[in-house]
């Protein structure tokens, strides 16, 4: 019961900071499951492992009701998406092997610096894009960028939109295009890096039962039916409270958070 609890806690937490700031919900689920799995018993050598495929597998669920909300707003360039999302899937599903050969330390202090990472940027002022004349970027480089982008998203457990967005929005999308293309982009980053744990963890020894493979399934459902209960939440907190304050606030934590994982 106790997991339980903990499990929908952390579920509800990320829903709401997920609506509240429009992150994924991976820069909360990772960290709480790298704290709580080894007090569970779950073996040092795969901790990490579970926690950031368990994540990957919340987002390949949660994902698409995002991305359904940014289509109907017409924020998606899916001409884009046809060349970037195969590039994401691809490095996503080798990132899920990538994680699998290095150890739960190694991961742990990966995601810590990814937080860190994360909260700088969060800190720094949003510019929309002045072009108007759409996505300067050929095929190859959206394959490319978009595959280095899934590797390094699989590899700490996130949509990847932290990512997405700025090289989007460096590349000619305005701001709220690139958010929503990321958004979808979120899909295949998921859906692969979340298939690629299930295989690369199939007989890892020490994952909690129920599980498929690196995802736990417990802890899956109760993150999944959490997050997207509590999302709509932080949507409407997020027209009432100061923007600026509670990203610096969020920003805060996400520095406390990378600093406990990466020293710790």
């Amino acid at each position: 019961m106790e997991q339980w609890l903990i499990f929908l806690g952390t579920g509800a937490f990320a829903g709401v900071l997920a609506g509240l700031f429009g992150v994924g919900g991976g820069l909360i689920m990772v960290p709480a499951l790298a704290l709580v799995l080894p007090l569970q018993g779950v073996p040092e050598d795969v901790f990490m492992q579970v926690a950031i495929g368990t994540s990957l597998a919340v987002i390949a669920a949660t994902s698409i009701a995002s991305t359904l909300a940014h289509h109907r707003r017409g924020a998606v360039d899916w001409p884009a998406l046809r060349h970037f999302a195969p590039g994401l899937a691809l490095g996503a599903l080798a990132g899920a092997f990538v994680a699998d050969a290095l150890s739960g330390q190694v991961l742990r202090r990966i995601v810590g610096i990814g937080a860190i990472l994360v909260a700088v940027q969060m800190s720094l002022p949003r510019h929309g894009s002045a072009c108007t004349a759409g996505l300067r970027a050929g095929s190859i480089e959206l394959v490319c960028a978009g595959a280095a982008i899934g590797l390094l998203s699989a590899l700490v457990g996130i949509g990847g939109g932290s990512l997405s967005v700025p090289y989007l929005s460096a590349r000619g999308l305005p701001v709220l295009r690139a958010v929503g293309s990321a958004a979808a982009g979120g899909i295949p980053i998921a859906w692969a890096g979340a298939l690629g744990f299930m295989v690369a963890g199939w007989h890892a020894p020490g994952v909690p039962a129920p599980h498929l493979g690196y995802v736990s399934l417990s802890a899956f459902i109760a993150l999944a039916a959490a997050s997207v209960l509590c999302a709509p939440l932080g949507v409407r907190l997020a027209h009432r409270l100061p923007a600026g304050m509670l990203k610096r606030g969020f920003a805060l934590l996400l520095l406390l958070v990378g600093a406990r994982l990466s020293l710790g």
